[in-house]
């Protein structure tokens, strides 16, 4: 079905006054045939089409027929005699290129199926339009998970489609920051050499406008480029790539971020085609998104390397305070035993109490490196949820401090999503490093819970000694990494993260944070997985 325009729907003249409508509309006026040819034109008609009417008589018109029955018949459509508007496309103007017109048709003479179309150029309100559109889904695009090619693959496409563009080009500076890169593309075939045989064509004489744009911070427009370098010999290295698309004009659009240069995004119009004002910002605000995408892909870059910076250094700390330190008692308990040996005579209880001590701290290191490694990837199994991988954290806690570490975790847990399981692991993990390394407690707690069938509930509870320097946010009491990373990952979903005394008149600390879950519709999920209904929670419970 073609699509609509709503306008009001003119009066249908009558046939014998269609003389004196012809001379007055403001729209165009033909009469076609039951199979759509044309049989007669007003001046206004003559014009839009852009051919003599002597010409057009008898040939098709782009109003494709429609049956002679009521409105809600069925055809190639809806009927218009109801008012609605169709569109169709014009290509046989001698020098207007494709136009699109919005048209009505109404039923002249039921015998011969003769019909009266009233038509207008739609052209620039159907470009806008698309252009709005474009930009639409352009914008939704940057919000959707994909890798930054695919995401400005997307984008060159929704360019291309909007202004019916021979090709789209979007290139970004690379990482070494010594040349351009295409990063996404539509009408050209994938050429992952372009920058070098650009360079090429440079060094040859070639006019690189691409490079006026990045270094002016502007857009470069030339008419009729494709007809000034085809012919060229500096440009030989690219000739058969460009040649591939039939174009005309060419534009290249910067890409700025915070005012610096990021790339450019080249236009490629199809013969016919000018770059105009209106085309020009239209071009401006898709780079504008180019540059939105690129900007967040570097921003998540450089916090994903800021994350592997800091775990390297906590994984370092974790190593230096008590692998590294019992590796080296294992090697200086050997070399006591070695001593021991070379006396000549060996007391057995000596060697035996050496040996225990041996094992002793090998089976600890053992369950150091199995407690890093559940902390490096706790979830990277699909068979091991949460639930699952928090046990095994509680478990190694145990055996590689003697701490008591307790551990409650309410149904319908693993069906949180993956990235926020991640989180909720990460927290708890941080909070029972903390409280290995501060609390001197004998027994820890643990609690993660779904409440109201809304939120994600999870308490540590120690019965330390309490937290050094006061409580987190006073004067004398600042903030670690770890606490702060705490409340980013809480922070990270909407939540919240509290650290405080276990209860009143008792020692130890108690960290509880309260997450959201991303989406109702979660909700509900859970609920059809068997939770309990919703109720408030026990007293003591997170």
């Amino acid at each position: 079905m073609h699509p609509t325009v709503d306008r009001a729907a003119p009066a249908p003249p009558a046939p014998h006054d269609w003389a004196e409508v012809a001379r007055r509309a403001p729209d165009g006026l033909a009469v076609v045939d039951a199979d759509g040819r044309w049989l007669q034109l007003n001046p206004t008609a003559e014009e839009l089409c852009d051919v003599p009417a002597a010409a057009l008589v008898g040939t098709a018109s782009p109003f494709r027929p429609t049956p002679a029955v009521s409105p809600q018949g069925q055809g190639h459509g809806l009927l218009d005699d109801d008012g609605a508007e169709l569109v169709c496309s014009w290509t046989g103007g001698r020098t207007t290129g494709v136009r699109e017109f919005a048209y009505r048709t109404h039923l002249l003479d039921a015998g011969t199926g003769e019909r009266v179309v009233s038509f207008r150029d739609a052209t620039a309100e159907r470009h806008r339009r698309r252009r709005v559109a474009a930009l639409a889904r352009a914008s939704a695009g940057l919000a959707a998970e994909g890798s930054v090619p695919a995401t400005l693959d997307a984008l060159a496409r929704e360019v291309l489609r909007a202004d019916a563009l021979a090709g789209v080009q979007i290139l970004s500076m690379d990482e070494a920051g010594s040349g351009l890169r295409i990063m996404g593309q539509a009408g050209f075939p994938h050429c992952p050499d372009f920058f070098d045989r650009l360079l090429q064509c440079g060094r040859q004489g070639a006019r690189l406008t691409i490079f006026e744009a990045f270094e002016r911070l502007e857009p470069v427009v030339v008419p009729d480029r494709w007809a000034s370098l085809r012919d060229d010999p500096a440009w030989a290295p690219l000739h058969e790539y460009l040649g591939q698309s039939d174009w005309s004009w060419f534009a290249s659009v910067p890409l700025t971020i915070r005012g610096r240069p990021a790339g450019v995004l080249n236009a490629y119009l199809s013969p016919g085609q000018v770059v105009g004002n209106q085309t020009l910002e239209f071009l401006t605000a898709m780079a504008e998104q180019a540059a939105v995408a690129l900007d967040h892909a570097a921003l998540l870059q450089a916090e994903r390397e800021l994350a592997r910076r800091e775990e390297r250094q906590r994984l370092a700390r974790d190593l230096h305070d008590s692998i590294v330190q019992q590796a080296f008692s294992i090697g200086m308990q050997a070399k006591v035993l070695g001593i021991v040996a070379a006396r000549g005579e060996v007391p057995t209880d000596r060697v035996r109490s050496i040996a225990q001590e041996i094992g002793v701290l090998s089976q600890t290191v053992l369950a150091d490196l199995r407690a890093m490694v559940h902390e490096l990837r706790p979830l990277s199994s699909t068979s091991l949820g949460l639930e699952e991988a928090l046990r095994a954290l509680a478990e190694s806690t145990t055996n590689r401090t003697g701490m008591r570490v307790g551990l409650q975790v309410g149904a319908g847990v693993d069906t949180l999503p993956t990235d926020m399981a991640e989180d909720v692991y990460r927290i708890v993990a941080e909070a029972l490093h903390n409280v290995v390394k501060h609390a001197e407690a004998g027994r820890v707690t643990v609690r993660v819970a779904l409440r109201h069938g809304s939120t994600v509930s999870l308490t540590v509870t120690d019965d330390g000694h309490g937290m050094p320097g006061g409580a987190p946010g006073t004067p004398d009491r600042r903030e670690g990494y770890g606490l702060t990373s705490m409340r980013e990952r809480a922070a990270r979903w909407g939540g919240s993260l509290t650290v405080g005394p276990r209860t009143r008149g008792a020692a130890g600390t108690s960290v509880r944070a309260v997450v959201p879950l991303p989406d109702p519709r979660a909700a509900a999920d859970l609920t059809r997985a068997g939770l309990p209904a919703p109720g408030p929670a026990p007293d003591g419970a997170p």
